[in-house]
């Protein structure tokens, strides 16, 4: 019996900000009223989430469809990129991501690297897995953390497959115990429907 997790990258949120209580734009907010849409004929057992605002108001849908609260899962946030809780500009994360792909150690002073977030990740990866076998599992994720935890099965989600995602995205990664034996997206920027 496997178990499957639904990756779901968060939407549209603004640029500035305190990471933790950024909401989603209204763009965002339209888009996960689509997840809803896809999700709901998946029989999605138990949401879990980030503890940021812009990814519980992505899922949060799905669990009032489903009618269970979201688990909020304090060690699925995203990478942590600098010290202090702001977000850092599209032009300093830019560099600063292409050397974290490079060098899987390397991260700015007070931050936290692709190799400490892949182990925080996957450490609750595997939790879910062992506790929900056999069930669909939904988390409401950011683009850092979850293709790192991809990559950890996969090297072709790397930093390219980083750029090709969108906001809002979604990963259906199927597994059998802790194996992943296939992924498939299931968002389409075109329609938010199923590909």
């Amino acid at each position: 019996m496997n178990t499957y997790i639904y990756m779901v990258r968060h939407g549209d949120s603004p640029k500035t900000g305190d990471e933790r209580t950024r909401p989603l734009t209204e763009k965002g907010m339209r888009a996960a009223r689509r997840i809803i849409d896809l999700l709901k004929t998946e029989e999605i057992d138990v949401v879990v989430s980030s503890p940021y605002l812009r990814s519980v108001q992505t899922v949060e849908g799905i669990s009032r469809h489903i009618g269970k609260p979201v688990v909020i899962e304090e060690t699925l946030k995203e990478r942590i990129f600098s010290a202090g809780n702001n977000r850092i500009s599209d032009q300093e994360l830019r560099p600063l991501l292409e050397k974290s792909f490079q060098d899987p150690d390397y991260a700015l002073k007070g931050a936290e690297s692709n190799s400490e977030c892949q182990k925080r990740g996957l450490n609750v990866l595997n939790t879910l897995l062992n506790t929900y076998k056999g069930k669909k599992i939904v988390i409401g994720t950011h683009g850092a953390i979850m293709t790192l935890m991809m990559g950890f099965y996969d090297s072709q989600y790397d930093l390219d497959f980083l750029h090709s995602t969108s906001k809002p995205d979604i990963y259906r990664m199927d597994f059998n115990g802790l194996k992943l034996v296939g992924v498939q997206r299931l968002w389409s920027e075109r329609k938010g429907l199923m590909t």
